[in-house]
């Protein structure tokens, strides 16, 4: 299988991977490629599918302006609270 090495990680951040794998049962290297993959697996904040999702919004036209929008949502919010 092929081998990564990753250099000059900041101590921090391997003091919070030992702990999360300690936490979890795994080796860290085990963790490791749980999180990578992980993070690969998250397609919904791909830049690609940002980007598409922001030409989406800006095709919808509800005839209605920015303020009467933000009003709509501003309302709905606060009645729940």
């Amino acid at each position: 299988m092929p081998t990564i090495t990753i250099r000059d990680v900041p101590k921090e951040l391997l003091d919070r991977l030992k702990q999360r794998a300690k936490e979890d049962r795994r080796s860290l290297n085990q963790q490791v490629i749980l999180l990578v993959e992980r993070a690969l697996q998250d397609e919904l904040f791909s830049p690609a599918a940002q980007a598409e999702r922001w030409l989406h919004l800006r095709r919808w036209r509800s005839g209605r302006s920015s303020s009467e929008e933000i009003a709509d949502i501003y309302n709905a919010r606060t009645k729940g609270r």
